[in-house]
């Protein structure tokens, strides 16, 4: 029989002090799974220069050093029983990443990997990396049902090995959208469009500038809340540039006075202060590739009306009557949305509450339970398989020789000697 113990699990992810998407995403995860007794959770961390005061963090793997991904892997085998790789391409080593599939090469305990990033058109390498990760793995995870096609299409990765878990999204009470905005004197009376998150080119946020200029003229009472810094990536290689751009853009055009910077890294209670206060949701991205989106996906977890582009991830999550889809680099499309939705309050107040049927059910609480219920089969195959390779070990009775005995029914058992 197999002890009923605590299951050890680690998370192989960049994470807090680093500030990107995918650390918070790892860290609120874990911060949910800590709760359930049955676990115990840690964290390797990918790392460049920063320094861990979460006690969790038992291993740093630096991310441009080959060699410590075979080490990360050892620590893994010796200290936990299933490991979980948090997978984009752009934090790991080597080429497309492809460092961390020496890691899944040497480990000897199954392995689960969440998929952050699934690339309609990957290059060779990019398909190969995804390709052999997925084949060593017990399970692939995404976060869109749109994915999964492509992962075993695209990727060879068999659907059995696929699985579902939505984006999760914190459960944080706050006050009304009204309540809020008398806390904020430049908002009241307002309708407020947010967009948040690391701003890069990619965000495509001139065209939200764009849009609000055309609508600005009919509703003169529109504020428009550009939430967060500059991506750290974005602004060591061309500074602010791409934020000024955005400023002039907007004095041009007139609106200056309708659109606010918030020039931070928010904390996950400022999010979702001002996603409760916003009218609107905007997500103008670029690209039809993104697969998910955590920004998008805490819009959906408080109800807003999200307006997007239609990129793959906001296609699936806005279906039914859950937002409104505008065209790509399209300023006048999104402006016609956004018309959409302040014209009519009757029909806002159903894309909300459609909404939040669904957000709701995205609270993290509810996701670290579905990663529990997968991880946890996972451990317990290994170890049944052990403990039968253990059974099936032990040594054969053919080579040993018997003591020969005569049976004497008064006296018992004597030795033939």
């Amino acid at each position: 029989m197999i002890a009923n113990t605590v299951k050890k699990i680690a998370f192989l992810s960049t994470y807090p002090p680093r500030e990107c998407g995918l650390a918070t995403f790892t860290e609120d995860l874990v911060n949910e799974l800590d709760k359930i007794s049955s676990l115990q959770v840690s964290i390797i961390a990918v790392a460049k220069d920063e320094k861990y005061v979460d006690s969790r963090v038992k291993y740093t793997l630096d991310q441009e050093d080959r060699s410590s991904y075979a080490k990360a892997a050892q620590w893994a085998n010796q200290h936990v029983e299933l490991l979980v790789i948090e997978h984009e391409y752009g934090i790991f080593g080597g080429d497309c990443g492809d460092y961390i599939l020496d890691l899944a090469q040497e480990l000897k305990i199954p392995f689960i990997v969440t998929t952050h990033t699934v690339l309609l058109a990957p290059s060779s390498k990019q398909k190969n990396v995804l390709q052999e990760l997925g084949r060593l793995s017990s399970k692939v995870v995404t976060m869109a049902k749109s994915s999964m096609p492509i992962l075993t299409e695209t990727y060879g990765i068999r659907t059995e090995k696929l699985v579902f878990i939505p984006h999760g999204v914190p459960n944080i009470k706050v006050n009304s959208r009204e309540q809020l905005k008398l806390s904020y004197p430049d908002l009241q009376n307002k309708q407020v469009i947010s967009s948040f998150g690391l701003i890069s080119p990619a965000k495509g946020l001139e065209y939200g500038i764009r849009a609000l200029a055309k609508v600005v003229p009919d509703f003169k009472n529109v504020i428009y809340l550009i939430l967060g810094k500059t991506h750290p990536n974005v602004k060591k290689l061309m500074g602010e540039s791409y934020r000024q751009s955005l400023i002039k853009l907007a004095a041009q055009l007139g609106v200056s006075k309708h659109v606010r910077f918030v020039d931070k890294y928010l904390t996950k209670e400022e999010v979702i202060t001002y996603l409760q206060l916003s009218d609107i949701y905007l997500t103008p991205y670029l690209s039809a590739e993104q697969a998910v989106s955590g920004t998008l996906a805490y819009a959906m977890g408080y109800g807003r009306v999200i307006i997007s582009t239609p990129y793959r991830y906001a296609q699936e999550m806005l279906g039914e009557g859950r937002g409104l889809l505008a065209q790509c680099k399209d300023a006048d499309s999104l402006a016609a949305c956004i018309r959409t939705v302040l014209n009519d309050p009757v029909r806002k107040k159903k894309m909300e509450q459609r909404t939040m049927a669904v957000g709701r059910t995205m609270m993290w609480e509810n996701v670290a339970n579905q990663y529990m219920e997968l991880c946890l089969p996972a451990i317990n195959r290994m170890n049944s398989q052990l403990y039968k390779n253990k059974r099936t070990s032990l040594p054969s009775m053919d080579n040993y020789v018997a003591f020969p005995f005569d049976l004497d029914p008064h006296k018992g058992m004597k030795a033939k000697l």
